[in-house]
């Protein structure tokens, strides 16, 4: 039985190309059940000039569709539905039935509820994005990122690219990060040292999971990454939120029960502060006194545009009790999810025994990407394209917010990417993050930060990786202009 050909439509707006859309349109018929085992489908003349395509196209669609086995030809017969095609299930749906689980008994452990931050899924489409970690792409170096993408789906990569590599991580991407990632920051290495995680926030997750108990205290910076306090809130130990200063996390606040202190010493979040070297020594000397071990998140050093970095805690670490949490996730993309653990041989093994556990290991061809984008040369030439951009829209944001008389709360003396700001008293950041959002201005509110019930309401943060330079002014003058009201 031959299927009319009035059954075929190509869907408007549809992404790929025609060819790609005439290949999906058989195999969704045949895969929904549509269209049976054996039946003949219409020539390709005759589809080619239902569709209003070329027949060159439906040729060439009906040819991938026979190598993947949905169709078969027969000599000068035509093309006919294969024998072999997927068969689609035979069962029923049944209808959705009610719930008799009663799971506020049945949840022994709750993740949901905390202060965590929301960014808008289309704030591409807002005007004055003033939103933290999305990724500008007319900074992106899309080209060279796919052809890389491309190299690493090759035969020659065929083994990174589908390999379980159970506990271990792609060797390219390990030695970059040894001999010219890890380096500038002063940090030697050796391969055991270094575990690839998904992004930094899976690093701070695996090191709260095997350092703390419920028995043992974290310190951590107030405010902080509100998803850090999420991770200690669900391990169950006695939390210690620390009240930052203008040089971050100060020592002599640390209580004497602490076992595990967090800390971002080169870019504190949210406030951007840069702890000062004197600090940082003051911080190692108080971890010795309570033979405390320090995380220590470094998720924004590429972007220190203004002056070089300091070096890491961990390469002043003598004892070995820093552990090191690196991300390319700022420096590159957010979507990536690659970031990095650097610790002593003890740790790292119990971090990869929990890693493989759990996921097992990042996407070998991603990390294979990766690792070919870096030591090309493309990932030092994006951040020089990155730097020199971020130090025109931060000189655009000093100007617009000093002209419009807006209050800097903090500011990283090395670069960064971002303003933390205070708003006027009486002024909840959260409504009038609401608010704004009518006038295209996107903007972080900054309660989500502070730990506790009574956060303050009256800081924001302001972001100027998404923004063009050229709309900064506007959007500032809108900002101002509603703390005037």
């Amino acid at each position: 039985m031959a299927l009319p050909v009035e059954t075929f439509f190509l869907q408007p707006g549809h992404q790929g190309t025609l060819q790609s859309q005439v290949q999906q349109m058989i195999a969704h018929g045949i895969l929904s059940g549509r269209f049976g085992s054996g039946e003949k489908l219409p020539s390709t003349r005759k589809l080619a000039s239902h569709l209003g395509i070329s027949r060159i196209t439906v040729t060439l669609a009906y040819t991938e569709l026979v190598a993947s086995d949905y169709l078969t030809a027969r000599g000068r017969s035509g093309y006919y539905v294969s024998a072999n095609a997927p068969v689609p299930p035979s069962y029923q749906p049944q209808p959705a039935s009610g719930d008799a689980v009663d799971w506020t008994r049945a949840i022994g452990q709750r993740f949901s509820g905390g202060h965590t931050l929301s960014k808008p899924q289309d704030w591409a489409r807002f005007k004055y994005p003033f939103i933290y970690g999305q990724t500008d792409p007319q900074l992106f170096d899309h080209t060279n990122w796919r052809q890389c993408a491309l190299q690493a789906l090759g035969q020659r990569d065929f083994a990174a690219l589908t390999s379980d590599y159970f506990d271990q991580d792609d060797p390219q991407l390990i030695e970059f990060i040894q001999r010219n990632t890890l380096p500038r920051r002063g940090i030697s290495a050796n391969a055991d040292q270094i575990l690839i995680t998904l992004g930094a926030q899976n690093a701070l997750w695996l090191a709260a999971q095997i350092l703390l108990t419920q028995r043992r205290t974290a310190a951590f910076e107030d405010p902080c990454y509100p998803a850090l306090r999420d991770i200690l809130t669900q391990s169950r130990c006695h939390l210690a939120p620390v009240r930052v200063d203008r040089d971050g996390l100060p020592p002599d606040g640390i209580p004497p029960d602490t076992d595990v202190i967090f800390s971002t010493p080169s870019h504190q979040c949210p406030t951007t502060s840069t702890m000062p070297m004197p600090r940082r020594q003051a911080l190692l000397d108080r971890a010795r006194e309570l033979d405390a071990l320090i995380v220590e998140d470094d998720y924004e050093f590429e972007m220190s545009f203004l002056n070089p970095p300091s070096p890491a805690l961990k390469s002043m670490d003598t004892d070995g009790r820093v552990i090191y949490v690196g991300s390319f996730s700022k420096s590159l993309f957010p979507g990536l999810r690659l970031g990095y653990l650097v610790g002593s041989e003890p740790f790292v093994r119990e971090a990869r025994a929990l890693r493989t556990s759990v996921l097992r290991h990042p996407p070998g061809h991603i990390q294979r990407t990766a690792a070919y984008f870096l030591s090309m040369g493309h990932y030092d030439a994006q951040i020089r394209k990155m730097s020199a951009a971020l130090h025109t829209r931060r000189n655009a944001m000093q100007d617009a917010i000093e002209i419009h008389g807006l209050d800097i709360a903090g500011q990283g003396a090395f670069g960064g990417s971002s303003y933390w700001m205070r708003a006027p008293q009486g002024v909840d950041t959260r409504a009038m993050a609401q608010q704004m959002q009518g006038v295209g201005v996107l903007i972080e509110p900054g309660n989500a930060f502070f730990s506790g019930d009574d956060q303050p309401q009256g800081f924001y943060r302001l972001g100027y990786s998404s923004i063009h330079v050229d709309r900064i002014h506007d959007g500032i003058g809108l900002i101002a202009q509603h703390m005037k009201h």
